[in-house]
């Protein structure tokens, strides 16, 4: 325990055992008052039973606030119009989410005078530092407790002994080993550990939740168009939709065409590989989209700078870097890029795959005049190509040359 007394702290509270167990031992271990968040970001479960939780514990301060609007329009939609993948594959559905966790967190502290924040990541994975890289960039002087860094509650049989002990409710289904870790919210689900730490065996099918195996997908397509503005979806099938309704039924609509599962190995911030299982289903169909709409929107250079920026901006997200100058800073160059990304898309959903049917816009940059085999394009002299040609081979052949006298 620290040295420094707490009086009030700011816990990030599930309402389940692990979060539970952290808020008895930080009134008993810190006699501090504990203040409790909880943060509904689409997670498909009800969160409302962390207010009875928590007021059978004592707690009288308690926050839970839908924040599904907010992560999807603030969080979600800025990274997708990076196009942001981490390693090439993963569409960074937890990464995202725990900024805006961090700063609601902080946001209370102030709000209540707290000085101190809690979170239940583990020593070993990622969240730990993404929420304190958060904590620290919004409040500097704040104080973080991590307690599975500083407890001796190291098995799931001791965390179940000390809730028992101290009258805390396990449910049934906690008292054994759980097969794996689950994280959720609006953007994806995944799951890691226990049964699935061996990358050579294959996951099983009881493992996914949020979509169908593809080959158990509807055998007729699912046609679906979406609609952009400044590059982000605004609306579905000519719907228009808040930013989290049209996430939630993107989630449908893939999900129930087995489309958005991924089983990737990749490298931890803190230094070690994990496995993970990823359904990302709405995202996966918004990413095809939206790459869709900026190939006739976006200038070809101003495109392949993006994707030059991208493997950087996934990057500083995945660490929990989202409140540093230099992903502000990406952020600023992307978001000029996207004031032409307008328009509609349409797409056939089937058996795991998106195939693009069509794309029209407005801000359109495609000429059907200069791409024609036929006669046409008064702006473009195919005597030209030869200068073109002559210029960029120049250094090839001046190389080839010097070659020759090797």
């Amino acid at each position: 325990m620290s040295e420094q007394k707490i009086k009030k702290v700011v816990l990030a509270y599930s309402g389940g055992l692990d979060t539970s167990v952290i808020l008895k031992w930080l009134q008993e271990e810190y006699k501090c008052e504990v203040i409790t968040f909880t943060a509904d970001l689409g997670q498909g479960e009800d969160i409302e039973p962390a207010r009875a939780k928590a007021e059978m514990m004592g707690i009288k301060n308690i926050f839970i606030e839908d924040l599904r609007e907010e992560f999807v329009s603030d969080y979600v939609f800025p990274m997708f119009r990076a196009n942001a993948l981490y390693e090439g594959q993963y569409l960074l559905g937890t990464s995202i989410a725990r900024p805006l966790i961090a700063k609601r967190q902080i946001e209370i502290a102030r709000e209540l005078g707290a000085d101190a924040v809690s979170h239940g990541a583990t020593g070993k994975g990622n969240d730990q530092v993404r929420f304190e890289l958060g904590y620290y960039a919004l409040q500097p002087d704040i104080k973080v407790i991590a307690p599975w860094r500083e407890w001796d509650l190291s098995s799931r049989t001791k965390l179940i002994a000390y809730a028992e002990a101290n009258q805390i409710p396990v449910p049934k289904d906690k008292r054994g080993e759980a097969p794996f870790s689950v994280d959720a919210n609006l953007l994806h689900i995944s799951a890691e550990g226990k049964v699935l730490e061996d990358p050579a065996v294959a996951a099983e099918e009881y493992i996914f939740s949020r979509t169908v195996a593809p080959e158990n997908a509807p055998d007729t397509a699912t046609e679906i168009s979406l609609t952009f503005k400044g590059g982000d979806p605004v609306a579905l099938n000519r719907k228009a939709m808040s930013p989290a309704t049209l996430l939630t039924e993107l989630n449908r609509l893939g999900g129930m065409n087995g489309i958005g599962r991924l089983d990737l190995v990749e490298n931890r911030f803190v230094g070690m590989k994990s496995r993970g299982i990823y359904e990302t289903p709405g995202g996966t169909v918004l990413l095809a989209m939206r790459r869709a709409m900026e190939s006739i929107t976006l200038d070809r250079e101003a495109a392949h700078l993006k994707d030059e920026l991208m493997p950087r901006y996934a990057e500083i997200i995945y660490n929990g870097f989202w409140f540093s100058p230099e992903r502000k800073m990406l952020q600023a160059a992307i978001d000029a890029s996207q004031d032409m990304v307008n328009g509609e898309v349409q797409a056939k959903l089937y058996k795991g795959n998106i195939m693009i049917t069509s794309r029209t816009s407005p801000n359109s940059l495609y000429s059907e005049e200069l791409v024609t085999f036929e006669e046409g394009a008064a702006d473009y002299d195919h005597h030209d190509a030869h200068g073109f040609i002559r210029l960029n081979a120049l250094r090839l052949r001046v190389s080839a040359m010097a070659r020759r006298k090797l």
